[in-house]
């Protein structure tokens, strides 16, 4: 089954936690920290392959989970780093993230990270300094990224080729090409896009029949406009024409309409048109349908019959003509490198600003503490570790956080919520 759209859940790997530990040898007094550092969480990470052709197996699997790090160890053991989960996709699909692209794997082996696994925590012994010899201070593992992305499939073909239903479409491609898609005398057969090569003068032209579009087709009649993306990255389109039409120049310019509405941009690729059927034709009518044609459009245009195999060769040449000038103008960059590049999400730069507010009046008020940097010191302090809570109001006191809590209102036993984390103000008494 082709399904060319699909929405799924990535959710990268959390960071191991760090460890507290203190070096215990026997003649070895006072041995220090030597906690270690807990593992980075897995990516998510997507890689085009040609041998894939459809998003169906994301209709089964929606969720996509990477491996968590492993904890750090005593003896200042770092924690193994989580497995990448790397997930085949088909060449051409697109990333979306709400409206944003974060990627487009064009190119066979071609990767990109979807979804970052979070830092490993720090150990204790990353805490050690002169003044502060014996730390209990470990982090927790950063959560990894969890993202609901939409994944869209867009065939890479150099010709697409478009026309109402039953205008001839899937008889050309399974004449020109080895591509067998379903043939019938009713319209809308083709229900799915289908690729095929077609060989002319030892050059090969990837083909792809789009299913049969109508009058208002990009507000969701018919189809809808569901398989017009798989035009969009075509360099050449075919448009072909039933000759027995009433009338050739309204079924053109009603084509042309819908690929406008769908995208302005499919109106400046270069096409070549073709009246099909033409077996048998009266050559004063085929020549009045070609005429009524050029009325409309200043594209070639041409008769062809796949069945009777007439003028096949004719309009391949043409094609070819129009593909190696697109070519020319815009050529495919290649890489030096025989590495495909990995695309990677982009790196959050250090965001030191943070906001506070106040939410409710008197003893009940919350004052709301955020800001990137400050809500990641939050989520990997350990709430059951007194020390990590008590780094976590240092924190707060050395930017100037705490100071602007007071000019708030917030007093000692306040509460203040950093992202996922509520504590007070001031530090309770530690329990023994």
């Amino acid at each position: 089954m082709f399904i060319d759209t699909a929405t799924v859940m990535a959710q990268a790997g959390k960071g191991g936690d760090g460890a507290v530990s203190f070096r215990k040898e026997i003649y070895v007094d006072k041995g220090g920290p030597d906690g270690g550092n807990g593992g980075r969480g897995g990516d998510v990470v997507f890689e085009a392959s040609k041998d894939e052709n459809t998003l169906l197996d994301f209709r089964y699997q929606p969720e996509l989970k990477a491996k968590d790090g492993a904890r750090g160890a005593k003896r200042q053991a770092a924690g193994r780093s989580g497995e990448d989960l790397v997930v085949k996709v088909p060449v051409g699909t697109m990333v979306r993230d709400g409206e944003e692209v974060i990627a487009d794997l064009v190119e066979d082996g071609q990767r990109a990270v979807v979804a970052k696994g979070g830092a490993g925590g720090f150990g204790n012994a990353h805490f050690k300094s002169s003044v502060r010899q014996a730390p209990r201070t470990a982090e927790l593992g950063e959560p990894g990224e969890d993202r609901t992305l939409q994944l869209e499939l867009k065939l890479l073909a150099d010709v697409g080729i478009v026309g109402f239903p039953n205008a001839g479409k899937s008889t050309f491609l399974s004449v020109v090409s080895n591509a067998k898609p379903e043939i019938a005398d009713y319209a809308f057969t083709t229900l799915v896009p289908n690729l095929g090569v077609a060989t002319i003068d030892n050059y090969d032209i990837l083909f792809a029949d789009i299913p049969g579009l109508i009058e208002g087709a990009s507000e969701g009649k018919g189809l809808g406009d569901a398989f017009l993306r798989h035009v969009e990255r075509t360099r050449v389109l075919l448009h072909l024409v039933d000759v027995y039409s009433e009338d050739v120049g309204a079924s053109y310019k009603t084509i042309r309409e819908e690929l406008a509405k769908y995208s302005v941009e499919l109106t400046d690729v270069p096409e070549v048109v073709a009246l099909t059927k033409c077996e048998g034709m009266d050559e004063e009518i085929l020549e009045a349908q070609k005429a009524a044609l050029r009325e409309v459009t200043a594209a070639p245009v041409m008769a062809i019959s796949a069945q009777a195999h007439q003028g096949l060769k004719e309009l391949l040449r043409e094609v070819r003509k129009l593909l190696e000038k697109s070519l020319a103008e815009k050529p495919v960059v290649k890489k030096e490198e025989p590495d495909v590049e990995m695309i990677t999400l982009p790196e959050e730069k250090k965001d030191d600003a943070w906001q506070v507010r106040r939410e409710g009046e008197g003893e009940s008020a919350v004052f709301v503490v955020t800001g990137k940097r400050v809500e990641k010191f939050a989520v990997m302090a350990d709430p059951d570790n007194y020390d990590s809570m008590n780094r976590l109001r240092d924190i707060l006191k050395k930017w100037g956080i705490r100071a602007e809590l007071g000019r708030l209102g917030a007093t000692g036993e306040s509460i203040v919520r950093i992202g996922v984390r509520e504590l007070p103000l001031v530090e309770p008494e530690r329990e023994y």
